[in-house]
C-alpha cells in the first residue's frame, strides 16, 4: 500500500500475535479546501488567540487548556499533566471478543482503517485470522491505545484484508430512543404500503459508492470555476417536501399508475458550451491530471 501506515502494532488473540500494519480507509483530502482571507486586502488571515478580557494577544508558551469549573473560573491543565494521563501503549490490539457481524450497532462506527500484514513473513498468521473471522461470521471486538487514546475497535474480514473500525463510546452516542421520542403513532393505509413496497422493489439496486454524486462539492466547484469566469450561478431550487393530502398521488405516480393531471415534465437541455464550462469536483480533477 502507497500510503504512509499511520499506526504499527500486532493483533493479539490468546497466544496468537501478528504484526500489522494500519492505513487510514477514508480521507478528505481530495475535497476543495477553502481559506479565510481578508476581503478589502485578498490576503490570507492567520488565526491569532486573544485574551477574552484585556483583548490582548496571547503568545504560544503562555496557551495552556483549562477546564471551566464555574463560569469564567478554570483549572488550568499544564501539557505535562495531560501527558502523564495519557495510557501506556503496548502497540497491541487485543482481542476480547467475538460477536457475529449482524449484531453490530452501526450507530457506534467511527472511523475505518485499513490493517495489512506488517511484512510477507508475517502473512500466514495474518491470513489464518481474517479466514476464521470470515468463515465464522464474526468480527472481533478489540482495544488498543490509538491516537493517544484508548479505543474500542472492531476487526472484520474484508476482501483479503482486514478493516478495523474505531468505535464511539456508548456515552458518546446520544439515545436512539429519546431522538424518537416525539414522533407518534401513525396508521399507514394499505393500499399507500403496498404501493411504497412496490416502488422499493423496482428500485432495488447493489452498494455501488463510485455512483454516489457529491452535490455540494461539484456545486462548490462549479462555483470557483463561474467566479475565475466572471459568471454568475443560478442557485438550484430544493424540491418540496410531499404534504400529506398528496402522498397517495405521488405514491401511484412513483409506482407508474398514473400521471399527474395538468402537469408536464419539462426537461432541461444542457448545451455543450454549459458542458464544456462545468466545474469538475476535486477528486475529479485529481484522477484526470
Amino acid at each position: 500500500m502507497a500510503a504512509r501506515a499511520v499506526w504499527t502494532g500486532v493483533i493479539k488473540i490468546a497466544e496468537i500475535v501478528c504484526p500489522v500494519k494500519m492505513y487510514t480507509a477514508a480521507t478528505t483530502s481530495d475535497r476543495i479546501s477553502l481559506h479565510m482571507v481578508n476581503r478589502k486586502t485578498g490576503h490570507r488571515l492567520r488565526r491569532i488567540y486573544v485574551d477574552n478580557k484585556t483583548d490582548k494577544p496571547v503568545e504560544s508558551e503562555d496557551q495552556v487548556k483549562g477546564y471551566e469549573t464555574h463560569e469564567g473560573s478554570y483549572v488550568v491543565l499544564e501539557p505535562e499533566e495531560i501527558a502523564a494521563a495519557i495510557p501506556d501503549s503496548d502497540k497491541s490490539l487485543t482481542v476480547d471478543a467475538f460477536i457475529a457481524c449482524s449484531r453490530v450497532e452501526p450507530t457506534y462506527f467511527d472511523k475505518p482503517y485499513y490493517l495489512l500484514p506488517a511484512s510477507e513473513a508475517t502473512e500466514e498468521s495474518f491470513v489464518l485470522i481474517r479466514e476464521a473471522l470470515r468463515q465464522q461470521k464474526v468480527a472481533a471486538i478489540a482495544h488498543t491505545v490509538l491516537f493517544r487514546r484508548l479505543r474500542p475497535v472492531l476487526i472484520r474480514a474484508h476482501r483479503k484484508g482486514l478493516i478495523a473500525t474505531t468505535l464511539n463510546f456508548d456515552y458518546e452516542v446520544r439515545s436512539a430512543k429519546d431522538a424518537f421520542a416525539d414522533i407518534k403513532k401513525r396508521k399507514i393505509e394499505p393500499e399507500m404500503l403496498e404501493l411504497a413496497q412496490h416502488i422499493l422493489k423496482t428500485k432495488a439496486g447493489e452498494f455501488e459508492p463510485d455512483k454516489f454524486d457529491d452535490r455540494y462539492e461539484e456545486a462548490l466547484a462549479e462555483l470557483v470555476k463561474a467566479k475565475i469566469d466572471g459568471r454568475k450561478v443560478v442557485p438550484l431550487r430544493r424540491p418540496e417536501p410531499t404534504k400529506a393530502n398528496d402522498l397517495l398521488e405521488a405514491l401511484r405516480l412513483s409506482a407508474g399508475e398514473g400521471e399527474s393531471p395538468g402537469k408536464k415534465v419539462r426537461k432541461k437541455t444542457t448545451s455543450k458550451k454549459d458542458n464544456a464550462t462545468a466545474a469538475k469536483p476535486a477528486a475529479a480533477r485529481r484522477k484526470a491530471s
